[in-house]
Order: C-alpha cells, then sequence, then structure tokens
C-alpha cells in the first residue's frame, strides 16, 4: 500500500460532519499525513440555502460572502483541533458544485486519500446528503472513506 501524505477532508462544519472530521485528524495523525480540510461555497444555492443565518431577502453576493466566512470559520476551527492533535493541517473555501469542487481540490493537491461523511440534514447540511458523497466516491483518483454520521448528529 502507498504512504498516505495528505489526506484531504471534505466538510460543510455541520454537527453530522463532526465523526468524519474525527477520523480524518486521528488518521492524519495516525500516520503523519497532512490534513488538508476542504468547504464549499455552492454559488447555485438560493440565498436561504447558503447561509443558515441569511434572510430570504438578502442578496444572493451577500448570502454567498456570509456562507463562506462561516465555512472559514467552521474550518479554522477544525485545523486547529488537528494541530492541537499534533497533525499538519490547513485549509481551503472552494465555490462550485461540491462534489465536483472535492474531487477538484483532491486533484490539484494531490490527495492520497479523501474522507467525508454522509448524513447532513440542515440547509447548509445538504452538502452531504448521499449524493455528494457518492459522486466523491465514483469520481475520485484515489480511496474515499465515507464516515456515516451518529444519530445525535442527525437529529434536529
Amino acid at each position: 500500500m502507498a504512504r498516505i501524505e495528505t489526506i484531504l477532508l471534505a466538510t460543510d462544519g455541520s454537527p453530522a460532519s463532526e465523526p468524519a472530521s474525527e477520523q480524518a485528524i486521528d488518521l492524519a495523525t495516525q500516520v503523519e499525513a497532512r490534513l488538508l480540510v476542504i468547504s464549499v461555497v455552492n454559488a447555485s444555492s438560493r440565498p436561504s440555502e447558503a447561509s443558515p443565518g441569511a434572510s430570504p431577502h438578502s442578496s444572493p453576493d451577500t448570502a454567498l460572502a456570509d456562507s463562506r466566512d462561516s465555512l472559514t470559520t467552521k474550518a479554522q476551527a477544525i485545523v486547529q483541533r488537528a494541530k492541537a492533535a499534533g497533525a499538519d493541517a490547513t485549509f481551503l473555501v472552494w465555490d462550485g458544485e461540491p462534489g465536483e469542487a472535492i474531487v477538484a481540490a483532491a486533484n490539484s493537491e494531490s490527495a492520497d486519500l479523501i474522507v467525508c461523511g454522509s448524513h447532513g440534514r440542515s440547509s447548509v447540511s445538504r452538502f452531504f446528503i448521499g449524493s455528494v458523497s457518492d459522486y466523491v466516491v465514483r469520481h475520485a483518483h484515489c480511496p474515499v472513506m465515507v464516515v456515516r454520521g451518529g444519530l445525535e448528529a442527525t437529529r434536529h
């Protein structure tokens, strides 16, 4: 088996994606791999989907900026946890369709493994309903670990 040097964690920062974040951090620490946390701003979402706190009357640009800021904050928090655990970690926030952007980022960053979650339920968490993880599994150039969210993470 080839050495895992770069792990790409695809996350929307929701509670349902937390188990995937924990798995990626643990694995990166164990195998001494670089952890790259990626979140995707889906520009084709309606304003109320782009940001959980966005007003339906917000402009699309404002909603996307709010979504980008929220995802950046959540990704930074994951990076800080990873660094505290001893991992080399950084983050990216990409624009686009989530599945396509995750695969493109994995290719661009020469990821050896992609870790993603499978059960988001909030508006922003639609990022990880089956179709995204399914797309990533079918199109990625490297292995993909899909981590199922816990029951408490998917209840509302």
